[in-house]
């Protein structure tokens, strides 16, 4: 049986950690949410009576890595624990063994990647003048499918662009990631028996960040619930003042209505002590607030003195130097660089960004984590691979490592290679054995493919999958690449900022406000808090959408936290932008700049 000393968990957190009925869980920011997950999996997989499975949902793979290892640090096995994303969810679960029974996928299918995606929209927008592939993005509900384009003047047009993209698709014998989710979901539906079947698979299905959950995707889950009659339990934890994913579909379901469609007792708790803020920092973002939730300070830096700064008055041309202004005042009071992140609402504001810093602050470090070199599409072969190529051999990473050699050997074998003599620590062997003198990243990452390849005895021209993902991931990579590079990010081709991406933190973080959520840091500068990107000019509920983009950005701060809109930032042809209306008409006793 999986124990803790009493020190580890708060009353509120071993309350929901072994509470023997389903949960519902709110959790305020620096609750300890991602401990309470971890110690609640650790717990149920100790107590496994049988060989039913704990199943884990998280939104993003780097959330499953994380929640993973700290299980495997407690010293628990986790051999009956499957966790990953709803669409890895989907596609291991429902659509690989269960695909036969629809006609779309029965003769197999290659998931398309992003940037494949958005160049066959883009020529399909090309005869609507005035659409583009931005304006195509669309998500399922159990009814089919919704714009996400808050225009509705180009619906119409949009829906014809739709119409041709699903009719390509389908005759490629390709789906997309919403795809993903629908075709699972109609698979469920029409096939009583899958959901029953699961049911009797899973003894927990956990879901971790409630609150960017879609409504096809609370479907998915309850549906198993409800065949379970209770013999499955379920514990979803999120905040639902931090649903900044809101125009993808994602929304926070009241307990009430999870409760009913589920069909089984689920119990309501809460977390409500923040150990990440000072109260100063609580009382600023809980102006933000648009659900209400109870928020305690709780930690050690509850009575730190903070700075709370707004800047409205600093011209976009001079952003730079109060950043670094910043930076440098940050340092100067002992705050580690790994404990300074800089935020904007957008990428593109970061790739010209990151490249003055590095400038203008040659002695520091930045790490970028919204500036992935390469293709970002977790599914793709040859992504999983570069995990492996692109870290170094270490024991701290030994761990992290076996795994992802696990996944790719695993997806090697689902291409139809001979994988019965290729072991996890063969494949580490032979990738750290690789000596490539090459500085440009994608010809490193070619090469290194090339010749590990050679030492398994694997002839990739055998198997048309492998060449077909090796083809989107370079294609997809070397788009990106010259994006950032025409952004102002001239250095993101060099190897050695590709292999930042998987490493740990070490220097000043410069990310958007997205890739930040979950994450926490002594000091906090976001600029660009701009009407038009915060909100996004395309979110049709904007102000609701502002609060919830302060509420995440605010609440990553544990002491300090710094506000910029900057002024004369051109916006189109002849306006320039003003700052975020949420913000200008937030009362708070700021500090002096």
């Amino acid at each position: 049986m999986f124990t803790w000393d009493p020190r580890e968990l708060n009353c509120e957190q071993a309350a929901a950690v072994i509470e023997p009925s389903s949960i519902f869980l709110t959790a305020c920011p620096g609750s300890g949410k991602t401990r309470t997950l971890t110690y609640k999996i650790a717990y149920e997989l100790s107590r496994r009576a049988d060989k039913r499975i704990v199943a884990a949902i998280t939104y993003t793979h780097r959330a499953a890595d994380e929640i993973q290892e700290r299980i495997e640090d407690l010293g628990v096995d986790t051999s009956g624990l499957w966790i990953g994303t709803i669409h890895a969810f989907c596609l291991e679960w429902i659509i690989k063994p269960y695909g036969i029974y629809c006609p779309a996928l029965a003769h197999g299918y290659r998931v398309i990647d992003t940037h494949d995606r958005e160049l066959l929209l883009e020529r399909l927008c090309t005869p609507y003048r005035g659409v583009t592939h931005w304006d195509c993005d669309y998500y399922v509900t159990e009814a089919g499918y919704h714009l996400g384009c808050p225009d509705t003047r180009k619906h119409q047009a949009i829906h014809k662009v739709l119409a041709a993209y699903f009719e390509e698709l389908l005759a490629s014998r390709q789906i997309d990631f919403e795809q993903i989710l629908w075709h699972a979901y109609t698979l469920m539906r029409d096939q009583a028996h899958i959901a029953l079947l699961l049911s009797r698979v899973f003894s927990h299905m956990l879901v971790d960040e409630y609150q960017d959950t879609k409504q096809i995707q609370y479907s998915l889950l309850t549906s198993i619930l409800r065949a379970g009659c209770g013999q499955t339990k379920t514990f979803i934890v999120g905040d639902p003042n931090q649903a900044i994913y809101g125009s993808l579909g994602g929304y926070a379901m009241p307990v009430a209505d999870f409760r009913a469609q589920a069909g089984i007792p689920i119990k309501e708790m809460a977390l409500s002590r923040n150990y990440r803020s000072s109260e100063r920092i609580i009382s600023y973002f809980s102006n933000f607030n648009v659900h209400a939730t109870t928020i305690k300070s709780a930690g050690e830096h509850a009575t730190f003195p903070s700075l709370v700064t707004y800047n409205r008055d600093v011209a976009h041309t001079d952003v730079h130097d109060e950043l670094v202004r910043l930076i440098q005042v940050s340092l100067a009071a002992g705050n580690p660089p790994e404990n300074i992140c800089i935020l904007a609402p957008w990428w593109i504001l970061l790739a010209a960004t990151t490249r003055k810093l590095v400038a203008m602050l040659p002695d520091q470090q930045f790490d970028g984590p919204g500036l992935v070199p390469f293709s970002n599409d977790p599914d793709n072969f040859w992504f999983k691979l570069s995990k492996i190529l692109l870290t170094e051999s270490s024991p701290r990473l030994l761990v992290r490592r076996m795994r992802w050699a696990g996944d790719v050997i695993k997806d090697l074998g689902d291409f139809g290679v001979d994988t019965t003599q290729l072991t996890p620590r063969r494949l580490l062997r032979e990738s750290n054995a690789l000596s490539i003198d090459e500085m440009d990243g994608l010809r490193y990452l070619d090469q290194a493919f090339t010749e590990l390849f050679v030492r398994l005895s694997i002839s990739e021209d055998c198997f048309p999958p492998l060449s077909a993902h090796r083809e989107a991931f370079f294609r997809s990579s070397a788009a990106r690449i010259a994006r950032l590079q025409q952004a102002g990010a001239t250095y993101i081709n060099q190897v050695l900022f590709f292999k930042k991406v998987f490493r740990e933190r070490t220097g000043i973080t410069v990310s958007t406000i997205h890739g930040v959520k979950g994450a926490e840091f002594d000091v906090v500068i976001a600029f660009g808090l701009l009407e038009g990107m915060v909100p996004h000019f395309n979110e049709a509920n904007g102000n609701v959408a502002a609060s919830k983009l302060l509420y995440v950005l605010s609440s990553r701060a544990r002491k300090h936290l710094h506000l910029i809109s900057e002024s004369g930032r051109s916006r189109g042809q002849y306006g320039v932008y003003t700052p975020t209306e949420s913000l200008t008409a937030c009362c708070f006793n700021y500090d002096a700049q």
